[in-house]
């Protein structure tokens, strides 16, 4: 079919119709329409209550065939390739499973209407992958039926979008033609009760989980020799808070980890998977008037945080999730996603060490995270400048500066507030930096919790003051970190719902919702048996900085506690899953999202159990899986 004349249908649009009359809609989230789509849940796709997907990519389409088609739906995944790993689906009338089995192309097992076709990330399908469902197959060819594929309509008469060459071998073996030059078809993926010819699905090592520690063979001479650039201000600004070019505050500047190929893709899978999983969170409590009240956040916000979720533009650029990763398994203890700390050393710091020392094994798993970043700004609602808001400190001077380098390279003018300073009240009641600039967009280093502290105390914790508390209106004194970062016409990143993610509190609720899932501990408001056989950690809901946690191993010994400002907040209680200690220090993988993707990791480790304010974030290196086990 010549794609080079046909155009792309407006977001919703009828495409065609699949088997079973199932619709295929136009993907086009640039003609999507706010009117007809004025928030984030008019985006899900539901039907009898079944989440299908996000409306409509492609695998809210497969997804959405097999429910109206055989009444089976397979799990929730964060991208379309990782259908591929599935071994189940969940037929939904009896909640019985049902097997899954995958068969890569070139196999001699042939794919049957139905199957569907997964091509890999990359190229065409960057990052995600597809999927697309099967409509006919004969020894030249196969029919498919998808979305998100071109958001052109399917050729007159057809049940199908496109159709692409098949060739059978004179062994029998089938194999498929990727009709995009820079994509590649994985196989297709089949229910079914037999398995012959399919791929087996093989746990890999624990070994190649469990990280490895190294140390670059610093010479003397440069050791004491600059490698930041001086004349970039956001390594000019790091430099000054670790007052030299170091990487490590404690002096273990030759110290670095090493992590296998698989244990990186186990990583950047949880972080995708995780980060679906606490948007269902999300929007679980955000319905639910009985849960929200364990965040302790002023009833009087809850309309303007429902009202910033549902705001469909309002999405998300940062967030770092907190792995311990070991052959025990891979666990995160909690999704920062207000105010992510540690992009710079992961994006920048941590590949400039590695140059400089000349630590050439493996590959830089942060190498790409301003690139995604840039990208993220360039395709944010942005339209004009931007004002990013930190104090005065040294962590949040570099951390601002990396940010707005991003920004800036993504077409975006910015300048930076050191607070709250200079800024002025127009006589329209809107808010003025003190160049008389009206601020429309803002990028924030503070946690939310900060304004909301700001509140309390005006409000001296009095619940009928609280009550009454208007955030955002014009009065008489100077404008408030509140009042820019409350005000309806100020767009603020991380937008204000992100207080529900990042809370500890979403812990219990992500364990009720998705008991036993593989990378959720299990977490509870109040302490239970279970927890008391395992072992637990004591968290504050709100807490930064590794502060006012306990932990308790299976005797109620307690193995380590850390003071702080957090300890009058309301508490949670996380199974104990210490991290691994290696090379004398305890040792945190970090990942970092942009835009809900993940986008690199490093490590931050300590000589103590819990990762603080001041434990070091060291660089982080991946090699192939073959290399890394003849390291052991």
């Amino acid at each position: 079919m010549e794609t080079s004349s046909l155009r792309k249908e407006k977001f919703g649009t009828v495409l065609g119709l699949a088997p079973g009359n199932v619709p295929a809609y136009s993907c086009d989230y640039q003609s999507a329409s706010d009117e007809d789509l004025p928030t984030r849940k008019a985006y899900r796709s539901e039907i009898n209550g079944v989440y299908l997907g996000h409306k409509w990519q492609c695998v809210e389409f497969a997804r959405r065939w097999l429910y109206l088609n055989h009444g089976y739906v397979f799990d929730d995944i964060a991208m379309a390739h990782d259908i591929f790993r599935l071994t189940s689906v969940l037929h939904v009338a009896d909640k019985k499973r049902l097997p899954l089995h995958s068969f890569k192309n070139g196999c001699k097992r042939h794919p049957t209407a139905g199957s569907l076709l997964i091509y890999e990330e990359g190229g065409e399908f960057e990052m995600t992958g597809h999927v697309a469902v099967i409509t006919e197959v004969s020894e030249q060819f196969v029919r498919l039926a998808e979305q998100n594929v071109g958001d052109w309509r399917w050729p007159e008469g057809c049940n199908y979008s496109r159709q692409i060459k098949a060739m059978v071998t004179d062994d029998g073996d089938y194999w498929l033609e990727c009709s995009f030059g820079d994509a590649t078809i994985l196989g297709w993926v089949m229910q079914t009760d037999d398995a012959s010819e399919a791929e087996i699905i093989e746990a890999p090592s624990p070994e190649l989980f469990n990280l490895q520690a190294n140390r670059a063979n610093i010479q003397q001479t440069k050791r004491y020799r600059a490698w930041l650039n001086m004349a970039n201000a956001d390594e000019a600004a790091y430099v000054a808070m670790m007052k030299g070019h170091r990487l490590a505050a404690s002096g273990q500047d030759d110290l670095f980890y090493i992590a296998s190929e698989t244990a990186m893709a186990e990583l950047q899978r949880a972080s995708n998977e995780l980060h679906a999983l606490y948007m269902h969170a999300t929007e679980y409590v955000l319905k639910d008037d009985s849960l929200l009240r364990y965040f302790n956040i002023p009833e009087v916000l809850w309309s303007r945080i429902r009202q910033s979720w549902n705001n469909r533009r309002n999405q998300m650029i940062t967030g770092r999730f907190d792995f311990s990763l070991s052959e025990k398994g891979l666990k995160t203890y909690e999704y920062n996603c207000d105010s992510a700390a540690c992009y710079m050393e992961t994006g920048k710091v941590q590949g400039r060490w590695a140059k400089h020392f000349a630590c050439n094994i493996g590959a830089n798993p942060g190498k790409q995270l301003h690139k995604y970043l840039r990208k993220a700004w360039k395709n944010s609602d942005v339209d004009g400048l931007i004002h990013i808001m930190q104090d005065d400190d040294p962590e949040e001077t570099y951390h601002a500066l990396f940010m707005r380098e991003a920004m800036e390279e993504a077409g975006i003018p910015s300048k930076i507030l050191y607070g709250v300073e200079g800024l002025n009240w127009a006589p329209d009641g809107s808010i003025v930096d003190a160049d008389g600039t009206r601020i429309r967009w803002v990028w924030k280093t503070w946690a939310w919790e900060t304004a909301l502290d700001q509140i309390r105390e005006e409000c001296n914790n009095d619940a009928a003051q609280l009550e009454r508390y208007q955030p955002g209106e014009p009065h008489s004194g100077s404008p408030r970190l509140i009042d820019v970062l409350l005000r309806g016409d100020v767009m603020v990143y991380e937008p204000l719902w992100t207080l529900i993610p990042s809370n500890k509190a979403i812990s219990p609720v992500l364990w009720q919702l998705f008991p036993e899932y593989p990378y959720l501990l299990e977490s509870a408001f109040e302490l239970t048996a279970s927890l008391t056989a395992s072992g637990y950690a004591i968290k504050p809901i709100v807490g930064r900085g590794g502060a006012n946690i306990t932990l308790l191993n299976q005797q109620d010994k307690v193995m380590a506690s850390t003071k702080g400002k957090f300890d009058s907040q309301d508490q949670i209680y996380q199974q104990f899953f210490p991290l691994p200690r290696i090379a004398e220090q305890y040792v945190q993988v970090s990942t970092f999202t942009v835009a809900g993707r993940y986008a690199g990791a490093s490590v931050r480790v300590d000589p103590t159990p819990v990762i603080g304010m001041n434990s070091d974030c060291l660089c982080l290196r991946v090699v192939e899986d073959d290399h890394f086990l003849r390291m052991l």
